[in-house]
């Protein structure tokens, strides 16, 4: 598998894309008034900057674009970010996401999430715990931004990876309602409700939320998959700022879908192992003399709150104070059915080597039935976490100048029972065995580790932004950040009471951002950045590495970037092309609990391509690309080798055209295509996860003014694209299928 190509590659892709970029320009109607878009990511405190002079890269995805993609879950929308690479087969919580050619085995160690300006959870990826999976879209959203690199490594919680946020929608002067339903072939039973208006003279409101049953996309047989929440916006606005205040009540889970074998008939993109047979299950844990029975149909998901806010007024005088706040406290628990090792026959591990008996129904198997070791993992996770972030900022004229304060307190309790493995009938809701030495054991097949651990994490930065116009085409800016990262955290392993591991942890280091944005007109822009960051380590970085950390290291992963841009802006047209290069030094990488860490320095460097096109007629469409070569330069035995899991192409269209039906109806048909080039499934580079396309079809039908009506499509040729192997065994012949084909059909009425 090659995946080689030289800057000349890049230098044309750039080209071909601005030559494309002049000719639809021409084309396009031009209109004096220019888009304004404002991004706070990035910016000190979330103060906010022009897009067009912002000198960095970052994407904007608007409620309407929003609709079109109808994303599966809060990852799957990650998908129209350049420069991200993300598998959500596994469900609505649990992603795994990738940043241009960032390392990583799993979850997301390089993405926050933030809400309204305000990391979600300031700890990116702990172990079964990704920022995704803390949030659900709904109707009370108005946009999302996203960042790659920039200045995030000074800013907020010094993520020097991806920062996406999402803003909630606003009151206004005029009582706005909107009700939702959403159907599908899988079950769904969905409504969204939306309440904004103003409750007195500038004080204003938007209150939402949603409640959702279904069986899931892979059909559990039960209502595997079930949510619902509530949030409150309120805003009042004085003469010389605003106060900002709200909070987001959630309680949303279902399945957590787990690789399957790919060789067995009957498993294909639609199988799901759980079931009613298997969901009830006893597990032994703490030397096998602790039992406990646990529903695993529960799944993955989130119950908790996220409240927050921000306050930002004008002092005068060029003064400015902006202070914004969140708070996160619930659980986040995980109980799956995860594979162990490659698939075999009843006759293979039955005792007498001719059937066995199922542990439930008591029906005889016979030997050529196909089963797979099963393990029942149960992961209790209770978090919490409150950031404040406090920015002053003073213009002198054409120098522009802020202080920032960022304070985060982390924590989190875990309990696990992994392993507990047992073999099951390889069929959907396949129920265990009796009849199999092992699983009549309460030691079980294969292995277990089980934990209890707490811990508490600190984070006090201090750091400063500047700003200067060389003169009307030219903005100089840089920052620099001073961060202390405290974290102390103890665990024990095996829950037999001891405590095996204690960490008391104190670094600090300092990070630095600088760039360039250079007018060409009052239609385009380039800029130039170049970074240096930090990701700091939380607790499972301790366990999972506590050799390497005991013997000295530090645990921190530098981060050093440069990027190079061009910008097209006009009412039409948006288009971005940005070069990246960086470089990540000290990553770990463990392939399950108890294997020794390896230590890794990767490379990469690559084109992200980002257009929205809007013509008068009716026709729109988005493009996202990215093209990048990665590189393991620094590994024990892997050195030369491509990051796993990282594809060197991948490209998103999403085109959509209005029809004019007149007497005030529309209908709008739309489509995305979806297509992404090999990978490796290992840092060995002896996996290949095969490259795939994917279609999804839509059709947006307004009757009237009030009136929407959307079916949507996804997967239309129900294509088996495969996200991942098995991490925990790569040469296993398990995979994760992307989700099988489902429609779905939505009617909202909105109230003015």
């Amino acid at each position: 598998m090659s995946k080689k190509f030289s800057y000349s590659a890049i230098a044309c892709a750039i080209s071909a894309t601005l030559l494309s970029q002049t000719v639809m320009a021409e084309d396009a109607a031009k209109d004096e008034q220019k888009i304004e878009q404002i991004v706070i990511s990035g910016t000190p405190g979330g103060n906010g900057i022009s897009k067009k002079d912002a000198s960095f890269a970052v994407t904007n995805l608007d409620i309407s674009l929003i609709e079109k993609l109808s994303p599966k879950s809060t990852a799957d929308l990650f998908k129209a970010v350049p420069g991200v690479w993300v598998e959500t087969s596994g469900g609505e919580s649990g992603a795994n996401v990738f940043v241009r050619g960032f390392p990583g085995g799993g979850d997301a160690p390089f993405l926050t999430l933030s809400l309204e300006g305000s990391p979600v959870y300031p700890a990116p990826t702990l172990s079964f715990l990704e920022n995704s999976s803390l949030f659900r879209i709904d109707e009370t959203i108005e946009t999302m931004e996203a960042l790659r690199g920039g200045p995030n490594p000074v800013v907020s919680n010094g993520q020097p990876g991806l920062t996406t946020n999402f803003r909630l929608k606003r009151g206004s002067e005029d009582t706005e309602a909107l009700a939702k339903y959403s159907t599908s072939d899988y079950g769904l039973q969905r409504l969204d409700l939306v309440l904004s208006g103003e409750l007195s003279d500038d004080f204003y409101y938007m209150i939402g939320g949603y409640i959702k049953r279904s069986q899931g996309i892979r059909d559990a047989g039960f209502t595997s998959e079930r949510g619902q929440q509530f949030t409150i916006n309120l805003t009042k606005e004085f003469d010389n700022g605003e106060v900002n205040v709200y909070t987001r009540q959630t309680d949303d889970t279902g399945t957590w879908y787990l690789p399957t074998p790919l060789n067995v008939e009957g498993v294909d993109a639609g199988y799901t192992q759980i079931g009613t047979l298997n969901r009830q299950a006893q597990v032994y844990y703490g030397e096998s003399d602790h039992a406990q029975t646990f529903d695993f149909g529960e799944g993955r998901g989130w119950n908790g709150h996220v409240s927050g806010g921000s306050i930002k007024f004008e002092l005068g005088n060029g003064w400015e104070i902006i202070d914004r706040f969140s708070l996160t406290q619930g659980k986040a628990n995980t109980y799956g059915l995860v594979p162990n090792g490659s698939a075999t026959t009843v006759a293979e591990v039955a005792d007498d080597g001719v059937s066995a008996l199922g542990a439930v129904t008591g029906k005889e198997y016979a030997g050529d039935t196909p089963v797979q070791q099963i393990g029942r993992w149960v992961v209790l996770k209770d978090i919490e976490a409150f950031t404040n972030d406090l920015a002053v900022s003073k213009s002198f004229g054409d120098l522009s100048m802020s202080v920032g304060l960022y304070n985060a307190s982390t924590s989190a309790k875990d309990w696990w029972t992994l392993g507990n493995h047992a073999y099951h009938v390889l069929e959907a809701g396949g129920e265990m065995l009796s009849g199999i030495e092992c699983n009549d054991d309460v030691e079980g097949c294969g292995w277990n580790y089980d934990i209890n651990s707490t811990g508490d994490a600190t984070t006090s930065a201090l750091y400063t932004t500047l700003s200067y116009e060389l003169n009307d085409d030219i903005t100089l800016d840089g920052g620099i950040r001073r961060e202390t990262h405290e974290v102390e955290y103890s665990v024990d392993e095996g829950l037999d009471g001891v405590i095996n591991k204690t960490v008391s942890y104190e670094q600090s280091k300092t990070s630095w951002t600088a760039g360039i944005n250079y007018s060409l007109n009052d239609e385009m822009a380039v800029f130039g950045r170049v970074n240096q960051g930090y990701k700091m380590p939380y607790f499972d970085d301790f366990r999972d590495n506590y050799g390497v950390y005991s013997s000295g290291e530090d645990l921190i992963k530098e981060v050093t970037q440069g990027e190079l841009g061009y910008k097209y802006m006009t009412d039409s047209l948006q288009a971005f092309a940005t070069f990246f290069s960086n470089e990540v030094k000290g990553d770990t990488f463990v392939r399950r609990p108890g294997d020794p860490a390896e230590i890794l320095t990767n490379e990469a460097y690559g084109v992200e391509l980002d257009m929205n096109y809007e013509a008068e007629q009716g026709f729109k469409v988005h493009l996202n690309a990215t093209l990048q070569e990665t590189e393991i330069t620094e590994s024990p035995n892997n050195a030369g080798n491509e990051a796993q899991r990282q594809p060197a192409w991948q490209v998103r269209l999403t085109p959509s055209y209005e029809f004019d039906l007149g007497d005030d109806q529309y209908l709008t048909v739309y489509g995305t295509l979806s297509s992404v080039d090999d990978r490796w499934g290992n840092n060995e580079n002896t996996v290949v996860l095969g490259g795939y396309s994917k279609v999804d079809f839509g059709i947006l039908y307004e009757p009237s003014e009030r009136v929407k009506m959307q079916l949507a499509i996804d997967n239309v040729t129900d294509k088996m694209g495969i996200t991942e192997g098995d991490p925990r065994n790569p040469t296993s012949p398990n995979g994760r299928y992307i989700l099988p084909r489902s429609v779905k059909f939505s009617v909202s009425y909105a109230i003015f």
